[in-house]
């Protein structure tokens, strides 16, 4: 199995390489901005393909498309990890804020999987995990401009499940709620006793990104309970718009950029 991670020097894409390396026979393709940080974990898990590359490159999908059929010939999991966040109101922040959010979260998405989708139907079956997020699902003051990215991604991701299904590629999502990492640190949340365990580790996201992408799950939350909050948003809207409409404790993130 021939296995692409985007955003794998850090956090979670870092975590699921680790846990894709596991698996038996499997050849994994790091992508991800910092080189040394990918050869690193290269060697940490004997031995990868690395791409160094900023995915909002104009020529970057080409150029990883390229790597992957000159080292390869074929991919059976592509998993869409890097993307950011910055938050801020749209009245302070304007459109540049949702420019930027939409060009790493969900464009860079978009621009990969397209180059990359050839081979992914000549490889069939195979399998893309979009990792997107609860933020996805359910808005929040101060970070609406991630939000609007991550449901972009949530509705492209489901109707090219529909779409590739017949040519053997499956489509799935990873929905992280709080995820301590170094691009989102979560330290207003690990710092409160009351919070602490709504913040999950990258090891659990990658569990759950073999489960999608390997046992073809359509989706997962991480963790598990933060399905109730999409569910009571479809059903109580009005009451989901309260609960969250105090301070930050509910953002998925502070600050931070995980294509590192």
């Amino acid at each position: 199995m021939v296995a692409l991670v985007t955003g794998a020097s850090s956090g979670i894409g870092a975590a699921t390489a680790r846990r894709l390396a596991r698996e038996p026979g499997t050849k994994l393709v790091l992508v991800a901005r910092r080189e040394e940080r990918l050869r690193e974990l290269a060697n940490e898990v004997g031995g990868a393909t690395v791409i160094a590359a900023d995915l909002t490159d104009t020529d970057a999908p080409g150029r990883v498309a390229e790597a992957v059929e000159r080292e390869h010939g074929r991919l059976d999991l592509l998993v869409n990890n890097a993307g950011g966040a910055w938050r801020g109101r749209f009245g302070d922040e304007g459109w540049e804020n949702v420019r930027r959010h939409m060009e790493i979260n969900f464009d860079a998405v978009v621009r990969l999987t397209e180059a990359l989708l050839g081979v992914l139907r000549r490889s069939a079956p195979s399998a893309i995990v979009n990792v997107s997020s609860v933020a996805g699902r359910v808005s929040r003051g101060n970070s609406g401009a991630y939000s609007a990215s991550k449901f972009a991604l949530i509705g492209w991701s489901e109707a090219l499940h529909l779409e590739e299904r017949g040519q053997g590629v499956h489509v799935g999502l990873v929905l992280p709620g709080f995820v301590a990492t170094e691009g989102f640190p979560q330290r207003e949340l690990r710092e409160r006793r009351l919070t602490r365990r709504l913040v999950s580790r990258p090891e659990r996201v990658a569990e759950a990104i073999v489960d999608v992408g390997l046992r073809g799950r359509p989706e997962r939350y991480v963790p598990r309970p933060y399905w109730v909050v999409a569910a009571l948003r479809g059903v109580a809207p009005g009451l989901v718009r309260r609960a969250t409409g105090g301070g930050g404790a509910m953002t998925p993130s502070t600050a931070g950029d995980e294509r590192a």
